[in-house]
């Protein structure tokens, strides 16, 4: 692997660094809270303990920063402050690494309804990613006092959900001096459960200390900021409703959910709406409870997307066509570019045992992607059965990724990761279609 090399979006061909093998993180420079923190009757009795609260909001705190004074001042009460559902967000200046931002995004998208506070109750957001699970991570996380104890995360395929943890840190062979490490601590599988995740038979989960946790990643248009914005949720309601929203945007614009929604500069918007959320109590039963749930919104004409898209589609055909005939080559600009049949026929006279091609071969330039029949060629190298593979791709990134010029290079740039390892990706594939047939 000394002269190993990556590919980036685009294209690019750079080498691996000491710090560049980790997955992509999108920093972030403030949090927007879902709700607030109240101080629960018992603290809401003591005097001094209301000073302090009213003192720390005053003073832009965030809840973190209150209840660690609480804590200090009085520490008889264990747990001062207790979560409270409300119809706005919240938005304190040292939730901000720059507090000047806060007060940027109350004036520009607060709301006055009537009671004279402005608060923010909508707001219009951006995604910098067109994968939902980059804009909106999750799992399900055990928190100790002062850290991270225990979290979930999945095989590559997709298929098997495993329960991690810290490594402990390892000591020299005197046994009185820890070992320097090099990028942070060693992940490994939890010993219980033989290291699955297992919420029904996780104490944990059943004592409540492990929560299903996530986060949506975002911009808001008109605030100047190189990180990005966080809102943190544990509402499974919240996540699920925003996945499906993504996945119908996703499939009308040929794969994309990145940037505004259309040639008017539409964006997201995050707000709130009231609703029935069915739980189950603790004798069992079905109960049903009223709370505010964050909402994603897309205030976008559909069958605007859908003309994009069809434009777009012809557009790209036209200039094709073109580019034959100003090259003399009619006859093939008339037999067309999407053929996935005759893709597939000549990629079965390939050897069996030859290597499957390297898709940079494909890339003309970063605005001209490989045609279908080229795409359609590496798929059959890869030993993939062509009509699974465009039911995955159908779902993964929309009908529309054939016709679109973005959804052919995200198809491009997958398929250039899962080279080196085809049956992982058909794994991936079988996974993806079971999950919904």
């Amino acid at each position: 692997m000394a002269n190993a090399v990556v590919r980036v979006s685009g294209g690019a061909v750079m080498p691996p660094t000491v710090l560049g093998q980790g997955p992509a993180r999108i920093p972030t420079g403030g949090k927007i809270r879902a709700g607030i923190k109240a101080l629960t009757a018992k603290a809401a009795a003591v005097p001094e303990a209301v000073d302090i609260y009213e003192r720390g909001l005053a003073a832009g705190d965030s809840f973190v920063q209150v209840e660690q004074a609480l804590m200090a001042a009085l520490p008889q009460l264990k747990s001062p402050l207790v979560p409270k559902n409300v119809p706005w967000f919240t938005v304190r200046e040292k939730d901000f690494s720059n507090p000047e931002v806060a007060r940027q995004i109350l004036e520009a998208h607060g709301e006055d309804r009537g009671d004279g506070v402005k608060r923010l109750y909508r707001f219009p957001v951006v995604f910098p990613s067109d994968y939902w699970q980059v804009v909106m991570p999750h799992e399900l996380a055990a928190w100790g006092a002062s850290e991270k104890r225990y979290w979930s995360e999945y095989s590559p395929d997709g298929r098997i959900r495993y329960c991690k943890q810290h490594a402990s840190v390892p000591m020299d062979d005197t046994g009185k001096r820890v070992i320097r490490l090099f990028g942070g601590r060693k992940t490994v599988l939890r010993e219980e459960n033989a290291g699955l995740c297992d919420p029904e038979s996780c104490r944990e989960y059943q004592c409540r200390h492990c929560n299903l946790t996530g986060r949506f990643l975002f911009f808001i248009p008109g605030i100047r900021s190189i990180s990005a914005f966080e809102l943190p949720t544990n509402s499974f309601y919240a996540m699920n409703a925003a996945i499906q929203r993504f996945e119908t945007i996703s499939f009308l614009r040929g794969g994309r959910i990145s940037g505004f929604l259309d040639s008017q500069r539409t964006p997201f918007y995050l707000t709130k709406k009231r609703m029935d959320v069915p739980r189950i109590d603790e004798q069992g039963r079905a109960v049903r409870v009223s709370q505010w749930i964050i909402d994603l919104e897309a205030p976008v004409d559909v069958t605007a997307l859908i003309r994009h898209n069809e434009e777009a589609g012809g557009t790209i055909g036209q200039a094709t066509h073109a580019a034959h005939v100003l090259g003399g080559t009619l006859e093939a600009a008339e037999q067309g570019q999407g053929d996935f049949e005759r893709a597939e026929q000549v990629a079965s006279q390939r050897s069996p045992a030859a290597e499957p091609p390297d898709t940079s071969d494909m890339e003309k330039s970063a605005g001209n992607p490989a045609p279908l029949d080229q795409i359609g060629g590496v798929i059959a190298a890869y030993g993939i059965d062509l009509a699974r593979f465009e039911t995955y791709a159908d779902r993964r990134w929309g009908c529309g990724w054939r016709i679109n010029a973005s959804g052919r290079r995200h198809v491009l740039d997958e398929l250039e990761r899962h080279r080196n390892d085809p049956k992982g990706y058909l794994d991936k594939i079988e996974c993806v279609i079971r999950g919904r047939e």
